[in-house]
């Protein structure tokens, strides 16, 4: 099919922008500007998914709106790597939008006007680089989205959030001032342009080997937010925002962001026959493949329950990578099922964490005794959280998953097999136990003060959203259709 021109891509960032706007103008007005963000989130959701026939069918949706140089145009491209990511982020705003006001109302937080703003500049941020037509587009909407999210990390403004900020904006802007530009210069230099293509932009470019294998690990440092170990300490350091910005690093787009750029450095800048001739594929592997590892263990240690959040994060985002490194259409696949399997598992964690915290402002899973008695729909939609990280059959997880060790075995790749199966049973150490104690433990001491009829109760406005996204991360394991169909139209 050809490319259709449509402003539908703009448009969707627009709407999120516009929304951002709102909400400083309705400053003044608490109650009307808590209402901005999810009739915009379901606006930006109905555009995205009106240019999924297109985009299913094979086709791309293109807009150039300026030329900064020969050969680099700001320009838009919808295609079907960019619309998983783009379904996926817009999804996700509608159910945080809910879950933010309860949250927020809940804590009585302050700058809430700013917290708001900058979530949903976030999200146009996100969606930007979801719909980037090449790679100058789409690093300029990665350092926004580095720069808005700054203020949600350090929201609370105090010593720990102060410090918190400050690692996650050096271990972020660092590595993009001493990589990302490197690697932009180094490709312009040499291909005179940074558009994406099939087979990968440097697939028909005259091009050492050495000097592709600089370009490739120059991106895949300054790909920050893709947590591999070592630019990974930003990650649990951000932990000190509060949990509607920890599910949106973790689930919606910081994270995603990271492993989105790094699907299309793989994809479509140095291509898979570059990757395979080059042995680029097979190096990333066993680099990834330690993270997984070592953050999953890194997890067992952690009783503070987002910390453990957010290694597990670090070691999910390197299945991701894994799949799409290991240059097999099955492992590609895995991996590119996995974006919107863990962002519905991961997210709907996160919100059970924020909603434990609103209930008994605890953060100890030590402290978690008997928690599920008080708060049952929580600690449902966490255990179903848990499956889908695990990769039980019936969630999301078990499909992405399944495809990553089909894979593993098509590129005759034991260890790695070996990887992900270790990694799963890490999973499940490291989860299955809190389920454990909040539903088979009683609360003793301290714990058992604050527990009697009536203290502690679930929001409803915090506990809908993570009920329907543990029941969204079910539904993607028993009707994969629509990303499994996104997914093969990706792999050439």
């Amino acid at each position: 099919m050809e490319a259709i021109l449509s402003f539908r891509p703009l448009l969707a960032v627009a709407v999120a922008m516009i929304a951002a706007i709102a909400i400083l103008v309705l400053r003044d007005s608490p109650k009307r500007r808590d209402m901005i963000s999810l009739p915009a989130a379901l606006i930006l959701f109905l555009i995205v998914i009106s240019m999924a026939p297109t985009v299913l069918g094979g086709g791309t949706i293109e807009l150039t709106l300026f030329s900064v140089l020969p050969g680099v145009d700001f320009a838009f491209r919808v295609d079907a790597l960019g619309m998983v990511f783009a379904t996926i982020s817009s999804l996700l705003w509608i159910a945080a939008a809910v879950y933010c006001v309860g949250y927020m109302r809940c804590l009585k937080e302050k700058n809430q006007t700013r917290f708001y703003a900058s979530f949903a500049v976030s999200l146009a941020a996100a969606i930007g680089g979801a719909f980037a037509g090449n790679l100058f587009t789409l690093v300029v909407f990665y350092e926004i989205l580095s720069l808005i999210t700054y203020p949600l990390v350090y929201h609370k403004e105090n010593e720990q959030s102060w410090t918190g900020s400050r690692r996650y904006l050096v271990y972020l802007m660092g590595a993009s001032k001493t990589f990302l530009l490197a690697g932009l210069a180094l490709t312009y230099q040499t291909a005179g342009s940074f558009d994406f293509a099939v087979g990968g932009l440097f697939d028909t470019v005259d091009i050492s080997s050495g000097l592709l294998t600089v370009i490739y690990f120059s991106y895949l440092a300054g790909f920050a937010k893709a947590a591999i170990m070592p630019f990974h300490a930003w990650l649990p350091a951000a932990m000190v925002a509060p949990t509607p910005v920890s599910a949106l690093l973790h689930a919606v787009a910081v994270v995603k962001m990271g492993v989105f750029c790094v699907l299309r450095l793989v994809f479509d800048v140095v291509g898979i026959r570059l990757m395979d001739l080059n042995g680029l594929g097979i190096a990333t592997a066993y680099l990834v493949s330690f993270t997984i590892i070592m953050a999953s263990i890194y997890a067992l240690t952690r009783d503070d329950l987002k910390a453990r959040l957010a290694y597990s994060t670090v070691s999910q985002l390197s299945y991701i990578i894994l799949g799409a490194v290991l240059l097999t259409p099955m492992s590609m696949i895995g991996g590119i099922m996995h974006m919107p399997a863990h962002a519905l598992s991961k997210i709907t964690l996160f919100f059970c964490a924020g909603s434990i915290y609103c209930a008994t402002r605890r953060t100890k899973i030590s402290e978690l005794d008997g928690i599920g008695r008080h708060l049952p729909w929580t600690m449902a939609a966490f255990f179903i959280g848990t499956l889908g990280m695990i990769g039980v059959p019936l969630t999301g997880g078990f499909i992405s998953k399944w495809y990553l060790v089909l894979g593993s075995v098509e590129a005759n790749e034991l260890v790695f097999l070996i990887v992900l199966l270790a990694s799963s049973i890490l999973n499940a150490a490291y989860f299955l136990p809190i389920t454990y104690i909040a539903f088979f433990r009683t609360a003793v001491g301290p714990q058992a003060e604050k527990g009697g009829s009536g203290e502690i109760r679930e929001i409803p406005m915090v506990t809908i959203p993570l009920v329907a996204t543990a029941i969204l991360s079910m539904f993607m394991g028993i009707y994969p259709d629509y990303f499994l169909t996104l997914a093969r139209v990706v792999i050439p």
